[in-house]
């Protein structure tokens, strides 16, 4: 069955402005040949758009991330708790996708069983609790440049923990294997630079002329550098532990839009306790139509909804280590929004250990892409092997000598004749 759109989906009906109803294959071309719009669902299903979309998802994310990081800095130096901010956001996040999950998924949906809960409780507690805390406590203490700039070597954390919990194969023999390792060590390297050099400033906007209050606010900043810096690293690591958990979690729950609500229903939850016992007064919890509103509902729907849905259907097709490798362009959209809004100042410490981590972020990616072409080769040939095996011949069988050249260079396929 097919929806207008073109979009193969047999038990649910498509959302876009064209579907009103799921129609059969030749109803489906009838009608849009009537409509001469052949063309465009024929570009809009190919199989270029479709390579790219994992892209693009990835791409708009770091946009919806950058300006989340501006909002949010400017709410928490305003006085608004983290602690609170997380509650809202997730609670948000969870009274706009809830709905949807119910409805798209209600035929697809696995029954949630204790492992699933178990793991969406770990889910809940790895992200919206502990990193989102972590990570706004360390960007108070820093500047949001900064804690965007270090989020680069997320991809690093995520590779390792891939490697112990083997979703990463590592062959040091292959080169792609040796640029994962390479990337990985320089990634590291680049966020202890970060940490203990701090260097002189380097404005890089004219904005980036701050007034008397940035001054304070820098000098108290210097105070918290390496503590900032320790809790953006800790955030990173949970943040890469939930990465992994949720590959995992997909694997016995592929419903990303219930796996989503569940995972910031469950943060709404544990961040309500922890923040009851952190902020027990009532004026703190007080949010109107104000910055604090725009803060918690933008990071909510963008910045938990949309963004843990995306990861989710991404992880799913790519892997935890292919959803961290755009953080880079986050940090330059920040630092430019940082310098412009909030006249951030950049340390030249901080440019060299970006610098470094985006090296080796990419190095890793490199590593990734061609260890990617490579297990396709080798599908590619094992099928190929397979096609050989059935085209023998039962009343003679033959013995195949020659080794099936794979990217691997081993031997699929040898057939010997039965003993007599």
């Amino acid at each position: 069955m097919f929806c207008f759109c073109g979009y193969k989906k047999a038990q649910h009906l498509c959302l876009c402005i064209p579907c009103i109803r799921i129609v059969d294959q030749e109803e489906f071309n009838k009608e849009r040949n009537q409509m001469g719009c052949q063309s465009l669902w024929g570009l809009l299903n190919s199989p270029f758009l479709n390579k790219l979309k994992p892209y693009l998802a990835m791409v708009s994310l770091q946009f919806g991330y950058s300006g989340m990081y501006i909002i949010a800095l400017v709410a928490l130096k305003g006085g608004f708790s983290h602690w609170i901010l997380v509650v809202y956001r997730h609670a948000i996040a969870t009274l706009v996708f809830a709905p949807f999950a119910y409805f798209l998924e209600r035929k697809t949906r696995p029954k949630v069983t204790k492992s699933i809960l178990l793991k969406i409780a770990v889910l809940a507690f790895l992200e919206p609790v502990l990193d989102q805390n972590l990570y706004y406590m360390g960007m108070q203490y820093t500047s949001a440049t900064f804690a965007s700039a270090i989020v680069n070597v997320l991809p690093a954390f995520t590779f390792i923990l891939a490697v112990i919990f083997r979703l990463e194969k590592v062959n040091l023999k292959k080169t792609y294997s040796l640029a994962k390792v390479i990337g990985t060590l320089a990634t590291v390297a680049g966020a202890m630079i970060m940490t203990l050099y701090k260097g002189p400033i380097v404005d890089i906007l004219w904005y980036s002329h701050g007034s008397s209050h940035h001054k304070t606010a820098a000098v108290s900043a210097d105070q918290h550098w390496i503590t900032g810096t320790i809790m953006v690293l800790s955030c990173i690591v949970g943040w890469s532990m939930f990465f992994i958990l949720q590959n995992k979690t997909l694997k016995e729950y592929p419903a990303e839009l219930s796996l989503t609500s569940l995972i910031c229903l469950m943060g709404t939850v544990e961040g309500g306790l922890v923040a009851a016992i952190t902020e027990p007064r009532r004026s703190a919890w007080v949010i109107g139509f104000d910055l604090r509103l725009l803060a918690a509902a933008y990071a909510g729907i963008v910045c938990s909804g949309i963004a843990y849905y995306l990861q989710s259907v991404v992880n799913k097709a790519r892997g935890p280590v292919f959803v961290t490798a755009f953080s880079p362009l986050s940090m330059i959209i920040t630092a430019i929004l940082g310098a412009i809004v909030l006249s951030e100042q950049v340390h030249l410490g901080s440019l060299i250990g970006a610098v470094v981590i985006v090296f080796g972020l990419y190095s890793v990616i490199w590593g990734k892409s061609k260890e990617n072409v490579d297990s396709k080769g080798l599908t590619s040939d094992m099928i190929k092997a397979h096609e050989l095996f059935d085209g023998v011949d039962n009343k003679n069988p033959v013995i195949l000598d020659k080794d099936i050249e794979t990217g691997a260079n081993s031997k699929f396929l040898s057939l010997q004749k039965p003993c007599k």
